[in-house]
C-alpha cells in the first residue's frame, strides 16, 4: 500500500525522474537513504515500471496531435490493437466506455503524416467507425 510520502515521491518523479536523490529527499524531509530505499521498493513492487523522458515544450509543440475515436467490430479487439501498436503515429491507445471503443492518441511532424496515420486506421480490419480531433493547444499537463 503507497503512503503519502510514496505518493508525493512519485509525483516528484513525475516531473522530473533525473532528480538527485539529495534534492528529493530534501523535499520530502527523509533521509537519503530511506527515500532511496522506497525507490527501490517502488520498483522491485511495480509501481514504478521504468522512467522516461518529457518533451520540451518547443519541440512538443512542433508535433501535430489527434485524438482519435475508434468505433470496432465485434470481436476485433486484438487484431485493431495490433495493427495500432504497428502504427508509428499512435502513441497511447486507451479502451473506454461509451459510443465508442478506443481513443488513439497521435503524434505526426506534418499534417500530411498524421492525415495518411489517419487514412491508415481507417482501413483497419475491424474497424468500423472514426472521429479525428486534432489538438489545437494543451492547457494543462501534469
Amino acid at each position: 500500500m503507497l503512503t503519502e510520502k510514496d505518493r508525493e515521491l512519485l509525483a516528484l518523479l513525475g516531473e522530473n525522474s533525473r532528480i538527485p536523490v539529495a534534492t528529493l529527499a530534501k523535499k520530502l524531509g527523509l533521509s537519503r537513504t530511506t527515500v532511496q530505499a522506497r525507490i527501490e521498493r517502488l520498483e522491485r513492487e511495480g509501481v514504478i515500471a521504468g522512467y522516461g523522458i518529457r518533451l520540451s515544450e518547443q519541440y512538443a509543440s512542433s508535433l501535430i496531435r489527434a485524438h482519435i475515436l475508434i468505433t470496432i467490430a465485434p470481436k476485433a479487439l486484438s487484431q485493431v490493437v495490433r495493427a495500432l501498436d504497428r502504427l508509428k503515429p499512435v502513441t497511447t491507445l486507451h479502451s473506454v466506455s461509451g459510443s465508442f471503443d478506443l481513443i488513439a492518441l497521435l503524434a505526426a511532424p506534418s499534417i500530411l503524416e498524421l492525415d495518411q496515420a489517419i487514412d491508415e486506421i481507417g482501413t483497419i480490419d475491424g474497424v468500423e467507425r472514426t472521429l479525428s480531433s486534432i489538438i489545437l493547444s494543451t492547457r494543462i499537463a501534469r
